[in-house]
């Protein structure tokens, strides 16, 4: 929203909130204390509280990005009863009790919001919570785009680091959690001899002592900013192995789709369908599935015109779809519709 007659605050719990206040180019950030996580799910006390409510009074819109179960919590305890947009990000896949328990206050939330946000049309029409009909009627689709990549750089010494990296290679980006299909990324990699690259923070030991001693796969770790530019623009293609609806979205893929990569994702009824389009920007295949696996890799190695061919269709899609320009478009209409204040000034949220 930064130029766009739109003021920022962003409200969020941290176990160790200090400075209280961050400022960003985007919006200024403020911060309570955090004094547990359990199932992921921050929560804070009654500082949490008092800030919440004051960023309320002073805001004409306030945006939920949900599920956060302590966030509705807030809202209610606050009495706030400005203009209320929420994001629906995920439904809760794992923690099924949890989900269960906070269900009462998570559809409140939802019944009192003006509008609901989803992320892509294929979430839209599997989520169980957004195809509910008093859902629907007030749902907008409104996928989270981004600004594009930053000028290349010089990538020499990155892709020296990674002796895979200097011909064709596959690229992974992203934490190691439980339902980024790793493990059927690894043993797709290790029967096949496709050069592999793993990037992202996590335990990886399990994955290592999959992958044995094969040479073709490279553990990276956690990269910085400027070494995950170099290696998407070095890659050949950009796999998403995620086989549970708890990835629901993939915003590597978009970043794959802005530098022209062709992608590998599996169809788990999320948006990671909507960005990367089977037969069209690359290959959507069946999850958990290490043969599919690595004859999509093997097909997209061995074939560097259906590469181009699909890394061109990518950031078109990019262009069309995922250019956070559009995004911001489509958010700020969301806000001066609701804006307390429309036609008064700048807008706050």
């Amino acid at each position: 929203m930064r130029g766009r007659d739109v003021e920022t605050r962003i409200f969020a719990l941290s176990p160790r909130p200090h400075p209280e206040t961050i400022a960003h180019p985007e919006g200024k950030v403020f911060r309570s204390k955090a004094w547990a996580a359990p199932a992921s799910c921050d929560i804070g006390g009654f500082a949490a509280l008092r800030q919440y409510r004051r960023l309320c009074a002073w805001a004409d819109v306030v945006h939920h990005h949900a599920p956060w179960p302590f966030g509705d919590f807030l809202h209610f305890l606050s009495g706030c009863r400005k203009p209320l947009v929420v994001t629906w990000h995920s439904d809760v896949v794992r923690q099924k009790l949890l989900g269960l328990a906070c269900a009462p206050l998570r559809d409140a939330l939802l019944r009192r919001a003006r509008a609901v946000v989803a992320t892509s049309p294929a979430y839209a029409h599997t989520s169980p919570t957004l195809s509910r009909p008093d859902v629907a009627a007030k749902l907008r689709v409104i996928p989270p785009g981004m600004q594009d990549s930053p000028a290349p750089a010089d990538d020499t010494a990155t892709i020296a680091e990674n002796p895979v990296a200097r011909g064709p290679f596959i690229l992974f980006l992203g934490a190691l959690r439980y339902y980024k299909g790793l493990t059927f990324l690894v043993e797709a990699a290790r029967d096949s001899a496709a050069p592999l690259v793993i990037c992202g923070a996590g335990d990886d030991r399990e994955l290592r002592l999959l992958a044995g001693d094969s040479p073709n796969i490279v553990f990276a770790g956690h990269v910085r900013e400027e070494k995950k530019w170099a290696l998407l623009r070095a890659c050949s293609a950009l796999v998403l192995p995620s086989h549970l609806r708890s990835e629901a979205y993939g915003m590597v893929l978009v970043e794959a789709a802005m530098c022209g990569k062709p992608m590998i994702s599996c169809e788990i009824g999320t948006g990671t369908s909507f960005i990367n389009k089977d037969g069209e920007t690359g290959f959507v295949v069946e999850p958990g599935s290490p043969a599919v696996l690595a004859s999509a890799m093997k097909r997209l190695l061995e074939d560097q015109a259906l590469r181009e061919k699909f890394g061109n269709a990518a950031r078109a899609r990019y262009e069309d779809f995922f250019d956070g320009r559009r995004a911001t478009e489509a958010h700020l209409r969301l806000y001066r519709e609701f804006s307390t204040a429309a036609g008064a000034g700048p807008h706050r949220q």
